[in-house]
């Protein structure tokens, strides 16, 4: 048995995607469902899951200039 590292998955768990982006929990639930958030898979009836690759734009996508941009 080799003790290779374990390889970083993509997909985040809502605690997790909160944790990258610096969220609190609920604010990245209620921009969820609101849907101002970061696209999302939804895996059954309860599982959500992120992409980094989704939260990384999403987040670009946010860059603003001057206060006066609007979000």
């Amino acid at each position: 048995m080799t003790n290779r590292p374990k390889e970083q998955s993509p997909l985040m768990t809502v605690n997790e995607a909160a944790d990258y982006l610096r969220l609190s929990i609920p604010t990245l639930n209620r921009y969820r469902v609101s849907g101002g958030g970061p696209v999302y898979q939804k895996i059954g009836p309860k599982r959500v899951f992120y992409d980094r690759q989704d939260l990384d734009a999403w987040r670009t996508s946010r860059r603003r200039r001057a206060t006066c941009e609007g979000v």
